[in-house]
């Protein structure tokens, strides 16, 4: 007999009721919810009103099992939890790895992971402005030390100018993280974020000079963990730039795999009965080494004796010292690009220190160093490089907007030439979202949030868009772009967006085992609490993750069918207007990234770490939806502006095409156990059928790109993070008065084409025509001497540097000279 015949029961209502209970069983078998009361009511009712007995037999069973956990563990949970510990299925996590998983929080991230997010919490998440006092140091010192630096003298002085230097100790740049309390400026995640993006668009050196001291070292290591008495002694000292600090992680050993240090700190007890530790290292690439006054240090602490009472090797550990300490070795510099920062080696041998002093945290900080260094880099990555990618890729688009809208060939400005568009418009775009991605994280950790997911996010996609928007602005720019000399904007961005590749995690392997690899076990649901409880061997811990796991695979599964059969129509979008269809799309790529990436993990196991390719591909999936959210609240939370429609499409077309490009080869190359490419022809069949985005069309493009060759408040608006120098004579001011006397100049040269058509004046080029034009009457004076200082901007503004043979060789010699010194 079929029993989901229900015919078969009989007329009584107890054949609807039966059918319901069943239905409820089997959702709280697979969905683990408290549907398993309702599925209590129905059954009595159900008994009640006359379901055949035999039929509670087929219901009874699978409801007892799941019913009562001690009979669901027994006949169920624990055999599994035996089979993946046998197995080996699932990875084993070292304690280093533990540690970097556990820190910071998960935040939208997770929402994003689960496939189903709640997109009116992405919509509505925080977006913070300014304080007065903030804005008003953005306005004031920050301006004022942007106007006092050359960047090509910089570059070819190898230094900033003295009095910058002293500018930034004065007005407490090296404070901006430290408290009031201590000194400092006390500035938000936000604020030291907008103040770095705005040094960079006048100076990478000067930039990186400010945000090393108020990144992850020193400052921000004692404002956590430090004892009381470290604060007093650093905090004010490092406010006012009295103390210059370095943080030293790197070594040749030890660069993405830090927790492989080498470094050693050995404790011991001197004469007089106080604590000490020996040190001895071997560290590179360490921002300010070379001009720092306090070292800090994460080694390897050992403690033969025991005499902290953690054993003889307490672990990674963090301490500060003096570099006039005896053993300290600086002086050297690297030279990463020819881009002139201090990064520096240093070493240490036999270097005595007292440990109470010494280690952040005292004796209590002893073995908590990679705890230390994971939590504030949760937070830390979401700030400085996606703030110095931000504010590059800014001037960029303001330079290169402007360049293009001010050369002409064949008699057009080359902005308007639909190939120079194409670049334009992906420059505009990245702005936008670059703009975007920095606002939304950073309200993230202005609430409080370290979400280390989210950050590694950001430093990774951020700073490869800007690679991408620099290598833009070249092919625009061509000749102007390569020429190196005080005119040119963008070179020295060129020759150093590699070294924001690399810093703080090289971007390679933080797409592969930051993004992906920590993000499917820390922003899963369920991942990381099977995972404990596998180690563990707790049944109890499993049971309750993994029933509610399955149910989350299948929910996603038929949330993945439905959205791709309505392209994610089917659900409700949290806004009205033109974002709405982002919305949706938005939903229905959660759903399916969700639902593959639980197919690869339930299958692949542990092996799937070590498939890098393939969590390569996912860990984009995740950020494009990450930076598309960005992308969305930020049209919100600006007021769904009309005229920013272009660049908002152009940004999310460009997201749901990465996304399918992500989609495609994730089907194309997921070879399952048993299944092998299964999924490879229908999966990805279906996929290049129903994309999530084919890429923005013509008219999108050519609308953002239009953004940049217009001045107005929307050009302004997207590039507003950076320094706009009002001197015509400088390289951007250049520019900025070409295109204003340009465009004024536009409606005067437009009579004279008219005129030539209208065959009042002969064919010519229009400047050539200003004079016969003002004596027909077709111009004015005024008009005649607006357009001449039109063409004599461009000229000034297209022109590119050169030196006479003296001057470039002495140039030559002289980082010659100073490289060959260093040897």
């Amino acid at each position: 007999m079929d029993i989901l015949n229900f015919g078969a029961f009989g007329s009584s209502p107890g054949q609807a009721i039966f059918a319901v209970s069943l239905a409820l069983v089997l959702a709280t078998i697979f969905v683990g919810s408290r549907l398993w009361v309702v599925a209590l009511v129905a059954a009595g009712l159900g008994w009640t009103f006359g379901a055949p007995w035999w039929a509670w037999s087929v219901l009874v069973p699978p409801f007892a099992v799941m019913l009562l956990p001690p009979l669901r563990r027994a006949l169920l949970s624990d055999r599994i939890l035996h089979l993946m510990r046998a197995s080996g299925f699932l990875p084993a996590i070292s304690e280093t790895e533990r540690a970097a998983i556990a820190a910071g929080t998960v935040w939208l991230d997770g929402q994003l992971f689960s496939g189903m997010p709640d997109l009116k919490a992405l919509a509505s998440a925080g977006y913070p402005d300014l304080t007065p006092e903030e804005q008003a140091f953005l306005d004031g010192p920050v301006a004022r030390v942007c106007a006092m630096t050359d960047d090509w003298r910089v570059h070819e002085e190898r230094d900033l100018p003295k009095e910058v230097w002293d500018f930034l100790k004065r007005e407490k740049f090296f404070g901006m993280i430290i408290g009031k309390e201590y000194g400092g400026l006390g500035l938000s995640a936000s604020a030291n974020s907008a103040v770095v993006t705005k040094l960079t668009s006048r100076s990478m050196p000067l930039a990186i000079t400010v945000m090393v001291p108020n990144s992850l070292g020193p400052a921000e290591l004692l404002s956590h963990y430090g004892t009381d008495a470290q604060k007093q002694r650093w905090l004010p000292a490092l406010a006012t730039g009295a103390e210059i600090p370095c943080f030293a992680l790197t070594e040749p050993g030890a660069g993405s795999d830090a927790g492989a240090i080498n470094a050693t700190g050995v404790v011991f007890r001197g004469e007089d009965g106080t604590l000490m530790v020996r040190l001895s290292w071997n560290k590179r690439y360490i921002t300010l080494a070379a001009v720092s006054t306090v070292l800090g240090l994460a080694f390897q602490l050992h403690d033969p004796e025991n005499l902290l009472g953690k054993g003889p090797f307490p672990g990674i550990t963090c301490a500060l010292i003096p570099t006039k300490t005896p053993g300290v070795v600086l002086g050297r510099r690297h030279d990463p690009m020819g881009v002139p920062f201090y990064n520096c080696p240093t070493n240490g041998k036999d270097v005595v220190v007292p440990l109470e002093e010494a280690i952040i945290g005292g004796a209590a900080g002893a073995g908590r160093g990679w705890q230390m260094l994971m939590e504030c880099l949760a937070a830390g990555r979401g700030i400085s490089l996606p703030a110095t990618a931000t504010g590059g890729t800014q001037l960029v688009a303001r330079a290169v907007g402007a360049y293009a809208a001010v050369r002409q060939q064949f008699g057009l400005p080359i902005g308007r030439f639909e190939g120079i568009e194409e670049p334009l418009a992906r420059i505009a775009g990245n702005a936008y979202l670059l703009e975007a991605a920095r606002r939304y994280v950073c309200g993230a950790l202005d609430e409080g949030q370290k979400p280390a997911v989210v950050t590694a996010i950001a430093k990774y996609n951020t700073t490869e868009l800007w690679r991408a928007v620099v290598n833009d602005g070249m092919d625009v720019m061509g000749g102007a772009a390569i020429s190196r000399g005080p005119r040119n904007l963008i070179a020295n961005a060129y020759t150093g967006t590699p070294i924001c590749i690399t810093v703080e995690g090289a971007n390679i392997l933080t797409r592969t085992l930051m993004i992906f690899g920590q993000g499917a076990i820390r922003c899963h649901p369920y991942a990381y609490r099977e995972i404990d409880a596998i180690a563990r061997n707790d049944a109890r811990a499993f049971d309750r993750a993994f029933w509610p796991h399955v149910g989350h695979v299948i929910r996603n599964g038929v949330r993945t069918l439905l959205l791709g059969l309505t392209r994610g129509h089917l659900f409700r979008s949290p806004v009205r207007g033109a974002a709405r269809q982002y919305w949706r799309r938005l939903n229905w790529a959660s759903a399916e990234f969700a639902l593959l990436a639980d197919v690869a993990m339930g299958t692949l196991g542990g092996d799937l770490k070590r498939k890098e390719k393939l969590t390569g591909r996912f860990a984009d999936w995740f950020s494009w939806m990450f930076l598309a959210s960005a992308a969305l609240r930020r049209f919100e939370a600006e007021g769904r502006n009309p005229e920013d429609l272009p660049l908002l499409r152009h940004s999310l077309e460009t997201a749901f095409t990465r996304m399918q490009g992500a989609r495609e080869g994730l089907f194309a190359n997921l070879r399952l156990p048993v299944l092998g490419r299964a999924l490879a022809l229908p999966g990805g069949l279906w996929a290049r059928i129903n994309p999530f985005g084919t890429g923005a069309d013509d008219g999108v493009t050519h609308q953002a790109a239009r953004t940049l060759l217009q001045p107005g408040s929307q050009r302004d608006r997207l590039t507003q993070r950076i320094f706009v120098p009002q001197d015509p004579s400088s390289a951007l001011g250049r520019l900025e008065h070409a295109l204003r006397l340009c465009s004024d100049a536009e409606p005067v040269l437009k009579k004279l084409k008219d005129a030539v058509r209208q065959g009042r004046l002969p064919k010519a080029r229009p400047e050539q025509l200003l004079d016969q034009a003002l004596d027909s009457g077709i111009v004015t004076e005024a008009e005649l001497e607006l357009v001449h200082s039109a063409e004599a901007a461009r000229g000034e503004a297209i022109a590119v540097d050169s030196f006479t043979l003296e001057e470039y060789m002495r140039r030559a010699g002289s980082h010659a000279d100073e490289l060959a010194g260093a040897r």
